[in-house]
């Protein structure tokens, strides 16, 4: 059995989304047990009269509540016993193989952080998030976990994604870009300048030079390397372009194409389209870099978001991929 503990009360509609995308999960794995991390008689009135395998679910009570605007380092001092902090708490005691939380990011990472630990040699855990691109994903890393970053960190971002693209989006020798103002070397800030200097001297790593903005959605890299700052920026935007892609593409559709008998006839790709861009479909992003595997999930994640970031968790633990990292990354 794969042993996922799940943050319960983390995300913006917490705890019925963790609830039930936690049982979509046991019914979609046979080999998955699930831990809720979370009050337990809250949780167990949310799983009063639902159908599922008791065997494979259990509660591990943690009464004590996060918002969203706490200091991540005094949850983690002054709430031991919150759904965030004991589910990273279970995968550092072995009761656990994986942990995911779609609370407070901030609380989640140092809960990981100080609960788990860092793997050997890293110095900067780093988030990374597979972005929808045609019909693959890119990984982009950093995504929001270290504002100010130098040049080292970055490098490490790199080869610590790369080995997840290869691993987990099962991307062969994947394409590393450093996301810059030019492609040009000389292009950026010294931070950027420094980074590619680098890249460059990495054998280990199949990296292809500067990349744009533009050439994220290109396709052109399948891990894209930044600082966290710009990262969440570019996540933040590539999700609202989505959400308005979306829109006025129905929009266009049923008033464009002869109205609604024209728009129902291509309501298949329409939503062929959408599953392409959803994403509930992608579950969570990648802690890299601490000592097991911590799945972070947006804040307005679904059932469905929740099930698939287990599934990620879930992955992650049958590949192994702590111990592909520690024994592939070289610094």
């Amino acid at each position: 059995m794969i042993r996922v503990a799940v943050d319960a009360m983390g995300g913006d509609r917490a705890p019925e989304i963790n609830v039930d995308g936690a049982l979509l999960a046991l019914e979609r794995f046979s080999d998955l047990q699930v831990i809720l991390c979370g009050p337990k008689e809250l949780l167990e009135s949310k799983l009063r009269g639902r159908n599922y395998d008791h065997s494979r679910l259990e509660i591990d009570d943690a009464p004590e509540l996060v918002a969203m605007d706490e200091h991540p380092g005094k949850i983690v001092r002054t709430k031991p016993n919150s759904g965030v902090v004991r589910s990273a708490v279970l995968v550092k005691q072995g009761q656990a193989d994986a942990a995911l939380s779609a609370g407070n990011t901030g609380a989640a990472m140092a809960a990981a952080l100080f609960k788990i630990g860092r793997i050997a040699g890293v110095e900067r855990p780093a988030i990374g998030v597979p972005l929808p691109i045609g019909r693959k994903f890119a990984l982009l890393v950093d995504a929001g976990a270290n504002a100010d970053c130098r040049p080292n960190h970055l490098m490490q971002f790199a080869k610590m994604g790369s080995i997840y693209a290869s691993q987990i989006l099962k991307v062969a020798n994947p394409k590393v870009g450093l996301l810059n103002i030019g492609e040009e070397a000389e292009k950026g800030n010294e931070l950027a300048k420094e980074t590619y200097q680098l890249l460059s001297s990495a054998t280990d790593l199949n990296f292809i030079g500067n990349i744009e903005g533009r050439d994220i959605p290109a396709g052109t890299a399948d891990v894209i390397v930044c600082d966290g700052f710009v990262g969440n920026i570019v996540l933040k935007l590539v999700e609202g372009m989505w959400k308005q892609f979306g829109l006025i593409l129905k929009e266009q559709i049923f008033t464009g194409l002869g109205g609604k008998f024209a728009g129902l006839t291509v309501k298949r790709r329409i939503d062929e389209l959408k599953k392409g861009l959803d994403v509930s479909e992608i579950g969570g992003a990648a802690l890299l870099g601490v000592e097991g595997v911590y799945i972070i999930s947006h804040g307005s994640s679904d059932a469905k978001a929740i099930m698939n970031a287990i599934r990620v968790a879930r992955e992650s633990v049958q590949i192994g991929l702590i111990e592909k990292l520690k024994q592939n990354i070289t610094f």
